[in-house]
């Protein structure tokens, strides 16, 4: 008799390797692969989806997988590289009030012309506590989303305090429908950005230009898992560590830039069993500590650089520096320990550039192979690399970072996890212990693998009447949310409620954000549920 389905499988497609992992129910690993990203994404996932199926060693394997879970770079990468991007029109609905400043005018030069086909800022936009600052000008919508036909790509909306009240956002996306066709594409300010309408409009303006990319990914994925002929669900990871359809994915692409990390976090969590702590993540080229709480990444409470425009949608709080097996390392006699290292790196040129693999390169990898810290390559490092003061110029920035995303003042666990993990030490001040718990290598793959479904209100309240009460309406919102994004309700639950208050209001308002989580149902609950 065959077995039921009970497989999933996570993969992270990073800037140098995708990883994958088989897990089964009890979300144990039973196999896991690394190969080399590629370039189209789908030939480096195919790649990844064959090796980890080869190594399950079963090929009744395949019939058994129920979901497949993958978070990407390409988002982040169109925006660094600025390739691939969409032509945007940005209409700003705030005037009178939100004309001193021009839509994009803080962005970098080659950005800017890479993504703005034209910017209008007409009447419009509300203000927090819901009055209009002025009526909708349609007819200014339409004449200049005129101009934009044959232009412009898409679309991006952002309205004066729209967190609290899209109203105009709504109703100017019906407007560029009407003129510019049914099919176009409309990004609106207030579903990827919280408040602040100068970082709201530029993660609209990006999401707006990612979305040809979002969607030839999520197709080239999707053709990936049809290619192995898998009948499992495809989820995508965003930038919180939970899952969103693949439709959402291609509308909200800005949601998926830290899904990475975001993966990495997670997967630590899962692994280690830590819930609160701090997570450093070393890969070839750079390392990334941030924070857990709860299980899930902390959220950056700042505005977040996405190559070079401010924003503030959903995003890890990290640190990052260039310090990743990779690193090149260079003798300096005006450096602590006389060698240079980083941020400059070969990559995902280390098994041709590295000493340890016939390569002219020194790099921390060889470093660490020469004092026994890993034992990879075929070729022993020189005699003369002075491996400990090398790796002890790598371990004081790592401990810097370390400290930089410490919050709390006693010392926290922090798990290592990636490729490059060999290089955190085991002993860093402000830290209890070193966590290197098993799959350590893969963790980003397994975040993606365990990921859960979240449902998510983040609004502008007034506070007025029984707080309890509305406190109460916005929780079942969120885990509504939740459920109808494909989690089980029934261990579905709140892990995050925050209320921030508005300065100088007349009465109680407040930002609010409520986070529910939980994990995805079964196929049978699926069934049930529909």
């Amino acid at each position: 008799m065959p077995l039921a389905p009970d497989l999933r499988i996570g993969i992270d497609v990073g800037g140098t390797h995708t990883d994958a992992v088989l897990l089964n129910a009890a979300h144990d690993v039973k196999a896991k692969v690394k190969v080399p990203t590629t370039a189209d994404v789908t030939s480096g996932v195919r790649a990844a989806l064959d090796g980890v199926l080869d190594r399950a060693g079963d090929p009744a394997v395949a019939a058994r997988v129920t979901h497949v879970m993958v978070g990407s770079t390409h988002a982040m990468n169109a925006i660094l590289e600025r390739r691939r991007l969409q032509k945007v029109a940005v209409l700003r609905l705030a005037a009178p009030t939100g004309l001193a400043v021009r839509p994009l005018i803080g962005w970098p030069a080659e950005l800017r012309d890479a993504v703005l086909a034209g910017g209008a800022i007409i009447g419009g936009g509300h203000e927090v506590d819901g009055r209009e600052i002025a009526p909708l000008d349609v007819e200014a919508a339409k004449r200049f989303l005129g101009e934009m036909e044959g232009v412009a790509d898409a679309v991006a909306i952002t309205g004066a305090f729209s967190p609290a009240d899209p109203e105009h956002e709504l109703r100017a996306r019906d407007v560029a429908r009407e003129v510019l066709g049914a099919d176009v594409t409309v990004a609106l300010g207030h579903e990827v950005g919280t408040l602040g309408l100068i970082e709201r409009e530029n993660a609209a303006v990006l999401n707006a230009a990612l979305t040809a990319v979002a969607r030839a990914a999520a197709q080239g994925v999707a053709d990936a898992v049809t290619a192995q002929g898998l009948d499992a669900q495809l989820l995508f990871t965003q930038n919180d560590g939970t899952l969103m359809s693949v439709e959402a994915a291609a509308r909200t692409p800005v949601l998926t830039i830290g899904s990475g990390l975001a993966n990495s976090m997670r997967g630590a969590a899962f692994l280690s069993r830590l819930r609160d702590g701090l997570v450093v993540d070393v890969g070839g080229t750079s390392s990334d500590v941030a924070a857990l709480e709860h299980g899930f990444p902390r959220e950056s409470a700042i505005a977040i650089d996405i190559g070079g425009a401010r924003t503030n949608f959903r995003m890890p709080d990290i640190v990052s520096i260039g310090v990743g097996g990779g690193s090149i390392v260079r003798p300096d006699a005006d450096v602590a320990g006389g060698y240079a290292v980083g941020p400059q790196s070969v990559g995902a040129a280390l098994p041709t550039q590295g000493l340890v693999f016939g390569g002219a390169t020194t790099t921390l990898t060889d470093a660490a192979v020469r004092a026994g810290r890993v034992a990879i390559g075929d070729v022993a490092p020189p005699a003369d690399l002075d491996a400990d003061a090398i790796l002890a110029r790598a371990g004081e920035l790592l401990a810097n970072a370390v400290d930089r995303a410490r919050t709390a003042p006693q010392d926290v666990p922090l798990v290592a996890v990636g490729g490059g993990s060999f290089l955190v030490p085991d002993a860093l001040p402000g830290i209890s212990e070193v966590l290197r718990p098993d799959h350590h290598d893969v963790a980003n793959a397994v975040g993606a693998a365990i990921a859960q479904v979240s449902g998510q209100i983040e609004e502008v309240v007034s506070l007025n009447g029984d707080r309890a009460e509305k406190l109460e309406e916005a929780r079942g919102r969120a885990i509504r949310r939740a459920v109808e994004a494909g989690a089980d309700g029934s261990r579905t639950e709140v892990v995050e409620l925050d209320e921030v208050p508005l300065a100088y209001m007349t009465e109680p308002i407040v930002r609010l954000r409520v986070k529910a989580v939980g994990p995805l149902r079964t196929s049978e609950q699926r069934m049930h549920h529909a």
